[in-house]
């Protein structure tokens, strides 16, 4: 079993590293589990640097320090903007990925991501591996279910989410050109119709099984800061 959450499994590696002494993602998980400093950060109230609607984006992670509040990941998914623009308006439109520090306003993965770090100890604790923490383990004795990093947009790729007719356009076009998605029932396309949330899920695990062979052997990331700050599966 595979399982992919749409949040950031971590911040940072000047953050995670130098400011919370934690040497990996999964110790800095335990650190804010431990010090209760999640829903401190999430009321504005300890460190002022976590922002959103309605506080503005703090002047340390503003003009040339913008590169701050991202991780390596958040920037190479960015990195794709200086396709020319012909190009890039068929490849990544919509694309722009959150600073994990933003826990307001639009688009903002903070939240969920602070309040997924207990999740993530749990699963991890219970037998599930975290990719790129641990290396994936799917076959062979003692299988273990694996966990990944997703950016659902990345999998869905430009289209008007928000709006029900283009969900449904999306859906009844990929009916046509994919016999998966013509297996599905109506029940689920009903579903993934019906609202934004269940129409990323459905098509976020589509692409997974898609491609449910090279997850087996994913391997390190390039970035060296992976194991702090984590790494976004794309597909």
């Amino acid at each position: 079993m595979v399982v992919g959450f749409d949040f950031c499994f971590s911040f940072p590696a000047w953050f995670v590293r130098d400011e919370h002494e934690s040497a990996n993602a999964p110790a800095f998980w335990q650190r804010v589990v431990e010090g209760g400093h999640a829903e401190r950060w999430l009321t504005h109230g300890e460190d002022k640097r976590f922002w959103g609607k309605p506080h503005k984006r703090p002047a340390e992670f503003s003009g040339a320090n913008l590169h701050r509040m991202l991780r390596a990941t958040d920037i190479d998914h960015k990195i794709i903007a200086h396709i020319p623009e012909a190009e890039r308006q068929a490849l990544v439109k919509g694309i722009t990925p959150k600073s994990v520090f933003q826990i307001g306003g639009s688009g903002s993965v903070g939240t969920a991501s602070l309040r997924g770090f207990p999740t993530l100890l749990r699963l991890r604790e219970a037998g599930f591996r975290i990719w790129p923490y641990d290396k994936p383990k799917l076959s062979g004795k003692n299988p273990r279910p694996l966990i990944v990093e997703m950016y659902t947009r990345l999998n869905t790729g430009a289209v008007h989410k928000s709006n029900a007719a283009a969900r449904a356009a999306y859906l009844l076009r990929k009916r046509r050109e994919d016999p998966a998605y013509a297996a599905l029932s109506r029940t689920v396309l009903a579903k993934a119709r019906a609202g934004e949330d269940a129409f990323d899920a459905l098509i976020s695990t589509m692409v997974m099984a898609e491609r449910r062979e090279t997850f087996a052997t994913l391997p390190k990331p390039r970035d060296p800061l992976h194991k702090i700050e984590g790494w976004t599966w794309a597909p």
